[in-house]
């Protein structure tokens, strides 16, 4: 199986101490994956655009231990964050066979997002894809023989163990992760690279997130995405999700951008669809929420715009539009949508590259 190659059963150097830093972006799903089996495995393919500003950057620092424990400490700008810490402790129990050398270190983890954390978006994807990618730079250390595009699908495997949308956040611009009949080399186990031709329309992207609501998630994902497991209309959803990415294909490639956002308007829709139409039901959207996407389409009826919406599992719009329409949409977006927003509050932000490695 795919996964067994993950498995180290030795290294070639030692460590005893050492930090490793790795800053990883944030990505929004085009075509949405809500639902998983096994271990963080999706339901459906999904594909995302990788973001640019909105990231994480966490620094690890190890030093020799000899308690053959988890031995780990979390900080959050510089503060200690206990509450962080089971989730981490899961994430180590669930990596450590492809990780042999995570009992043998004591760990301080050291993290803070360019977004604010109480803003509404979501940090586990950028977080738990930057820690991964800090483990596999210390795994390159003591094998470093270890290739490039190993490393890769390596942190995008480890990543996806802590959270499923973080195998989208190690590369970009489009990325896909599950598997896809129309997509060859695509994978459950790892995100991959969009394969194919993407028109000029759709270079550098631009999304810039409204924070409507900046509190906690009112669902958690884990709960969302067990609320699948027995839903009436399961089955039509990952068919459709399917259906969409195929349909994404030929419109990357010749830029249809009216067609593209008809998929990822009616994605982000279905997403929230799903959860109004599970047992229990929720409503993620707020009023706000609504008028935006109300104000998004009348704007886009009377000027002809390409701007559009997508969702994530939250209140929070992602205003989706190309970069030559940047100015236009931004001033749209001041003066009409900005008042619908927390505080006034929206982050401006477009497609990136992916994760990179930082000087200590």
């Amino acid at each position: 199986m795919a996964q067994h190659r993950f498995i180290v059963c030795s290294y070639t150097q030692s460590l005893s101490s050492g930090t490793v830093s790795w800053r990883s972006p944030s990505n929004i799903a085009l075509v949405k994956y809500w639902g998983k089996y096994g271990e963080q495995m999706p339901m459906n393919a999904s594909v995302s655009f990788t973001l640019s500003n909105c990231h994480t950057n966490t620094k690890l620092s190890f030093e020799k231990s000899s308690s053959q424990e988890f031995n780990f400490e979390v900080y959050l700008d510089g503060k200690r964050e206990v509450s962080f810490e089971p989730k981490i402790q899961k994430f180590f129990e669930r990596v450590e066979v492809y990780l042999p050398f995570l009992k043998d270190f004591k760990f301080k983890i050291e993290t803070s997002n360019s977004f604010p954390h109480s803003s509404g978006i979501a940090s586990s994807a950028s977080g738990m894809s930057a820690l991964a990618l800090c483990l596999m730079d210390m795994e390159q250390q003591m094998q470093p023989h270890i290739m490039d595009e190993y490393f890769i699908e390596k942190a995008s495997f480890l990543a996806r163990l802590g959270s499923g949308s973080a195998s989208r956040s190690v590369e970009g611009p489009l990325i896909v992760w599950g598997e896809h009949s129309d997509i060859n080399g695509s994978s459950k186990f790892f995100g991959t690279k969009y394969p194919f031709e993407v028109h000029p329309n759709f270079k550098n992207y631009q999304d810039t997130i409204l924070l409507v609501d900046k509190g906690e998630k009112q669902v958690s994902s884990t709960l969302g995405h067990d609320l699948m497991l027995d839903h009436p209309f399961a089955e039509q959803r990952f068919r459709q999700a399917k259906e969409n990415l195929s349909k994404l294909i030929p419109i990357f490639k010749n830029g249809n951008v009216s067609e593209f956002i008809k998929i990822v308007e009616s994605e982000a829709l279905s997403l929230h669809a799903m959860m109004m139409t599970s047992m229990p039901y929720f409503i993620l959207m707020k009023p706000n929420t609504l008028e935006i996407i109300n104000r998004i389409w009348k704007f886009r009826e009377e000027t002809a715009s390409n701007v559009c919406f997508t969702l994530d599992a939250g209140a929070n719009v992602h205003v989706l539009y190309p970069e030559i329409e940047k100015e236009t949409v931004l001033h749209f977006i001041k003066k009409e949508l900005s008042q619908f927003c927390k505080n006034g509050e929206f982050i401006v932000d477009e497609v990136g590259l992916g994760a990179e490695k930082l000087k200590i």
